[in-house]
């Protein structure tokens, strides 16, 4: 393990053990994903959509930095949404559903990776399997596909939500998906690729041109990963003024 993860892992320890409310999560191995506390803490939202949730990692840091800000989380895997109910089920104004989300509903094939948060409905990419060979593919689930709009109702009377974005090259799916949503957003903070990951994935100049059309541009870059000199992959805030 590379000094910087190791540092990373024993932070998120950290931020766990001295924080009653992730003493829940930590009995099931989960810690906030405190890398993204910087970019939380400086956001006004009124609502936070969780799309790719896992185990609840992002929903975990988000109670953290917004702790009375509503979320709504998605997470298609039975395994990680089940981890994910048990550590939010008692806390007011987070909610979760067991679907995928994508451009239309459909039952889809959705590819596990050996690293459950590496999976996607898009098939796993030579160029993620060289790069980070243990998250190569265990297997596949079929699994319900929405559309964010459908859950419209359930953001009723929110006009300046984070909609967050993990989804393992599928971010354009999701967000022609969600059309009418993004009217209720002031943030979407997204990880996009450089490079080819994902076999048929979106490109961060893709999502970042789509978002364009709704009036969001990129307002910063974090947590970058590299193979070298290269730009791999980073999480990216897009605003809308």
């Amino acid at each position: 393990m590379n000094t910087s993860l190791l540092k990373l892992r024993l932070s998120k320890l950290a931020a766990s053990v001295t924080r009653p409310g992730c003493w829940r999560a930590l009995a099931h191995g989960v810690a906030p994903s405190i890398e993204h506390l910087p970019v939380l803490k400086n956001l006004t939202v009124d609502g936070i959509i969780d799309v790719g949730a896992n185990r609840g990692q992002f929903s975990l840091t988000c109670r953290i930095a917004m702790p009375n800000i509503p979320v709504l989380a998605f997470e298609p895997i039975p395994s990680e949404a089940k981890i994910y109910t048990s550590i939010h089920r008692k806390i007011q104004g987070v909610e979760l559903f067991q679907y995928a989300l994508g451009e239309t509903f459909a039952e889809a094939e959705f590819h596990l990776s050996n690293s459950l948060d590496s999976s996607s409905l898009l098939p796993i990419g030579k160029r993620q399997r060289d790069l980070f060979p243990e998250t190569a593919e265990s297997g596949t689930i079929k699994v319900d596909v929405k559309t964010l709009d459908h859950f419209l109702p359930k953001m009723s009377g929110r006009s300046e939500q984070l909609l967050k974005i993990d989804v393992q090259g599928f971010e354009l799916g999701v967000l022609k998906g969600a059309i009418k949503t993004l009217t209720t957003c002031r943030h979407v903070y997204a990880e996009c690729s450089e490079v080819q990951l994902y076999e048929g994935q979106a490109l961060r100049p893709a999502v970042a041109e789509f978002l364009a059309g709704f009036g969001f541009q990129e307002s910063g870059s974090f947590n970058q990963q590299y193979d070298g000199n290269e730009l791999i992959q980073a999480d990216y805030l897009f605003s809308r003024a």
